[in-house]
């Protein structure tokens, strides 16, 4: 994905629609993510949404700076509005090649415009899924996100010797002929099994 552009939107609508689909009694479930309720990996959507659409407007500053492990995120009472907006931004901003082009930050990171945008449709696609398995929903995530994220598992696995010594956990090891998802899922240290009862 380092050479090209990918319209976030579809992906963006398919998170959307799953987190307005959250109930309130199940916002303090577990989710794939250790240590985070549903409520907390809404607040990381929420908080990386901002954060890749303002490094998308090259518009750094604290949204950008920031780290997204500094703080355990949470949503207040007006995400069900907040979140979907600022997913819509997010893919409008992602439309034009200029945020694709040259360098930004995000997360407190220098890196150039295209790994950005390949990190951001990685957090939506495997995010998305995290959602969907916390909240027991179907998933439908946009076929060229899932391809990309996928892409973008795969080589940093590689260049971290796939044992999870960089951001992500351990691969877990999937069949080459499971759904493309699942193989993303298993580059991101996630068990495509995984459910609120294991």
């Amino acid at each position: 994905m380092t050479d090209t552009t990918l319209d976030l939107g579809p992906q963006t609508l398919a998170v959307a629609r799953l987190a307005l689909a959250v109930r309130d009694d199940q916002l303090a479930a577990p989710t794939p993510c250790p240590d985070l309720a549903v409520r907390h990996l809404l607040g990381h959507l929420l908080g990386l949404s901002v954060a890749f659409r303002d490094a998308g407007r090259k518009d750094l500053g604290v949204t950008t700076e920031t780290s997204p492990d500094s703080a355990v995120p949470d949503v207040g009472p007006g995400w069900r509005e907040e979140l979907p907006k600022v997913l819509d931004e997010l893919a409008e901003v992602w439309r034009a090649p200029g945020p694709w082009t040259g360098t930004t930050r995000a997360g407190g990171i220098d890196m150039p415009g295209a790994v950005a945008g390949a990190v951001a449709v990685d957090e939506l696609v495997i995010h998305g899924w995290d959602l969907a398995r916390a909240t027991g929903q179907p998933y439908d995530p946009d076929p060229a996100a899932v391809r990309a994220s996928y892409e973008f598992l795969w080589a940093a696995a590689d260049e971290n010797g796939r044992d999870g010594s960089g951001i992500f956990g351990p691969v877990v090891p999937v069949p080459d002929g499971a759904p493309l998802l699942d193989r993303a899922v298993g580059l991101s240290g996630r068990n495509p099994g995984w459910s609120p009862a294991r």
